[in-house]
């Protein structure tokens, strides 16, 4: 391993944007390839402890979250949330460009993830060094899959529509992304601008290649894409060392399986009301929940409260879900997938982003109620989504769907791609892992 250049990773966002990053490395450095994640320094720890290298990268979400609970309120809001993050990006690329290049020094592939994209690939253009975008929501246009937003809730779009909608999807990202990258970072590398429109339109465009990290049984592969838009399966981690500590093990051996109520890095401006709807909704639904809460979703000091719910902190969802009977979240991508692996139907709140995609796709295969709206969020209404998800074929539902998801080899399939594609060299794999075939739809 020490002949083979590493990996470098860019990935900037929540635990859920960078989880599944540190999986596909955990992959790529057991296929013999060493991996740099280069994030921000609050996950520092998360990436040491699973035996890659963390190089920083200023842009913690986390903190921003915390300083400005409002943003919660402006979630869906599209033009807002691009205004605050265009602001916020161009404090933090200040830092970039310095980071950028200590993170790349001597690695042999950079792979740009979400909102970090156009400043791996800067680097790799900067230095001369292949490159692929890695995503865990489908960007690539497609006349077939409309937008994940600006489509509403409909499934199929007029083709001239969907890419129309595509098109103005990546100005508003290049919107967002514009005065980092190029009147930042591209200058200081000494590259030239890119034109108004970014790099996402225009003759070259969407050619480079692209493994998408989520799976095709709950989103099929779009007919229409070109060959270097791939989708792999979900990057999951290696099984946790996680255990229920001896509080939350005794709740859970007490009674059935509980719901768990949990929005991860989401926050909210009146968490404390927020968590009182939310436990009337629990006692109107006659089961029993642990609520965990997160970066400040939810409110509440750890431990049982009147015997029907446990709050905790925050725990690995791929090692908790199982011993829930569902799950109450975000429709975040990283959680979506740990509900769908463990075989549990989603009651889905969105906040903003991708999330009510996720929300339409998990109701589409029959996982989840229609998504609830958090804004003026009703206790009777989430307490109906709850009962819904005990229905038998919502469960049989969810049963059948992680039983297929874990049977899948999202990150065996990502080296593999990698390697077909050229990008990395073949050498030889301690533990073989088959492509499997990926499924399209027409």
């Amino acid at each position: 391993m020490s002949d083979v250049r590493p990996i470098a990773i860019f990935t900037i966002g929540t635990l859920g944007d960078v989880l599944p990053c540190v999986a596909l490395g955990q992959g790529l450095q057991r296929a013999g390839y060493p991996v740099r994640i280069v994030t921000s320094a609050n996950f520092e720890a998360l990436v040491r402890e699973a035996g890659l290298d963390h190089y920083p990268l200023t842009a913690d979400f986390q903190a921003m979250l915390a300083a400005d609970r409002a943003i919660a309120d402006r979630g869906l809001n599209l033009y807002a949330m691009a205004r605050t993050f265009r602001e916020r990006y161009a404090h933090w690329a200040r830092h970039w460009t310095a980071e950028g290049l200590a993170a790349s020094e001597g690695a042999g592939l950079l792979i740009g993830v979400s909102n970090a994209i156009q400043l791996a690939k800067a680097m790799s253009e900067a230095r001369g060094l292949p490159f692929a975008i890695a995503r865990l929501q489908p960007l690539t246009p497609s006349r077939i899959l409309p937008p994940m937003v600006m489509a509403g809730g409909r499934e199929r779009l007029p083709g001239w529509l969907s890419l129309s909608l595509y098109r103005l999807i990546h100005l508003l990202v290049w919107y967002v992304m514009k005065p980092a990258i190029n009147d930042i970072v591209r200058p200081q590398l000494g590259l030239p601008r890119f034109s108004w429109h970014g790099p996402h339109l225009g003759r070259n465009a969407q050619r480079e290649k692209t493994l998408n990290g989520y799976s095709p049984s709950l989103l099929p592969r779009p007919a229409d894409w070109p060959d270097s838009s791939q989708v792999t399966g979900y990057w999951f981690a290696q099984d946790t060392r996680w255990q229920p500590d001896p509080a939350l093990q005794a709740f859970l051996e007490a009674g059935d399986k509980p719901i768990y109520v949990g929005f991860g890095s989401m926050v909210n401006a009146d968490a404390a009301a927020f968590t009182r709807t939310v436990l009337d909704a629990v006692e109107r639904s006659g089961l029993r929940a642990v609520l965990a809460t997160g970066w400040g979703g939810l409110d509440g000091a750890d431990g049982v409260r009147d015997g029907r719910c446990y709050f905790l902190r925050q725990a690995p969802h791929d090692a908790l879900f199982p011993h829930m009977c569902a799950a109450v979240h975000h429709g975040g991508a990283g959680t979506t997938a740990a509900a769908v692996r463990a075989g549990i139907p989603s009651v889905v709140v969105p906040f903003y982003g991708d999330q009510p995609f996720w929300a339409r796709c998990l109701h589409a295969r029959g996982v989840a109620p229609p998504a609830v709206q958090r804004k003026g969020l009703d206790a009777a209404r989430l307490a109906a989504a709850i009962a819904a998800t005990q229905a038998p074929a919502m469960r049989q539902a969810a049963a059948r769907l992680g039983d297929t998801v874990r049977a899948e080899d999202g990150i065996g399939n990502a080296v593999a791609q990698l390697r077909a594609w050229g990008l990395v060299e073949a050498i030889a794999d301690p533990v073989p892992r088959p492509r499997r075939h990926l499924r399209s739809v027409a």
